[in-house]
């Protein structure tokens, strides 16, 4: 497919800058575009803030390149804050990051550029989109720098939205990226890389559940795998599967949350060996490399971002869920996160983790 207008996703960043540019030299018709998510406009260190837009602004200039705003606030509190909050309440881990991904980036961004006339639209991520003919489907590639690889969070990405995608930095290294923004002077060039999410910028994330979703945690018990009591809790909402700081439990050995009894209102704490499991659910699949799972499949598979894959059977179950079941036992498997499925260098697809 040839592109020709393509409205560039700027965060502010110097992956983001550095796509626009990359695609600027190669002569595509470029628009950098910003997305505030958020109604604190005068807030340092949230995405879509009054500064990444001036940062955003400031480099699209420097580049020769108009810059539009796009103001997606109101959907960015409903698809994914409102349903950070859901998914704690319900006793699950949420990564808004990939809801972030499947609804404002790559869903409600994409769907106004097309309006807007554009082929296609372009983010900063590390990762590559390639055409397999053979298949006839597009397919998503981990990015050349693999200590930078952003495939995981892209996993739900559909044939439309990766017919419409450009990824330019997926091809570099970061330090080239770095480099690159250098020598053409823009002023990101050495900007940190973001880290936490970006609408709890102090990490304090209860903290968020109560001051925005009006979240108050209910106390109840610790218990251990034999349902005996070791203590009070401050709140399911406080804990997630693998924790072991800040439990106030004393007990002869190391005591980790090995899961959440929403039901019981009670956290169990067992020992490190009692994170391991071999087989996940998952729900919410969304597959990119074939267009159906008709039957098992043998694949390499990772529960987390920065974890390393482990070889995985990939079976598919009633009402569209599946089940994945590893050579070896993963540790603190986490429902709400994200199970990637990967062929080599080609996503599979991925779901929802729901349970073990």
């Amino acid at each position: 497919m040839s592109f020709k207008r393509v409205f560039a996703a700027m965060s502010g960043g110097v992956d983001s800058a550095a796509a626009a540019l990359l695609l600027r030299r190669a002569g595509y018709d470029v628009t950098g575009v910003t997305l505030r998510l958020h109604a604190y406009k005068d807030r340092p260190g949230l995405c879509g803030s009054a500064d990444d837009i001036e940062t955003a602004k400031a480099v699209s200039a420097a580049m020769g390149i108009p810059h539009q705003v796009l103001d997606l606030s109101g959907l960015f509190r409903t698809a994914v804050m409102d349903r950070f909050v859901e998914e704690y309440v319900h006793g699950r881990t949420p990564n808004p990051c990939i809801d972030c991904n499947r609804e404002i980036k790559f869903g409600a961004l994409l769907d106004w550029a097309l309006e807007q006339g554009a082929d296609a639209i372009a983010t900063g991520h590390y990762a590559r989109v390639r055409y397999d003919e053979e298949r006839g489907r597009w397919l998503l590639l981990r990015g050349r720098d693999r200590r930078k690889d952003q495939s995981y969070v892209l996993y739900q990405l559909t044939q439309h939205q990766l017919s419409h995608l450009l990824l330019p930095v997926g091809d570099y290294e970061k330090p080239d990226i770095r480099a690159l923004a250098a020598e053409a002077g823009l002023e990101n060039a050495e900007k940190a890389d973001s880290q936490d999410i970006c609408f709890v910028p102090d990490g304090d994330y209860v903290g968020f559940l109560q001051r925005y979703g009006g979240v108050t945690p209910v106390p109840g018990d610790f218990v251990d795998q034999e349902g005996h009591v070791l203590g009070r809790h401050r709140g399911l909402e406080c804990y997630t599967t693998g924790q072991r700081k800040g439990l106030g439990v004393s007990a002869d050995a190391p005591l980790y949350v090995v899961r959440k009894d929403l039901d019981a209102g009670t956290v169990v704490l067992g020992p490190d060996s009692a994170l391991y499991t071999d087989t996940l659910t998952a729900e919410r699949v969304n597959l990119i490399s074939l267009p159906a799972l008709t039957g098992p499949i043998q694949v390499t598979a990772k529960t987390r971002y920065s974890q390393k894959e482990a070889e995985a059977t990939v079976e598919p179950l009633e009402g569209g869920r599946v089940r994945v079941t590893f050579a070896q036992p993963q540790r603190a498997v986490t429902a709400g996160q994200a199970v990637v499925f990967y062929d080599g260098e080609a996503v599979v697809g991925g779901g929802t983790i729901c349970g073990r």
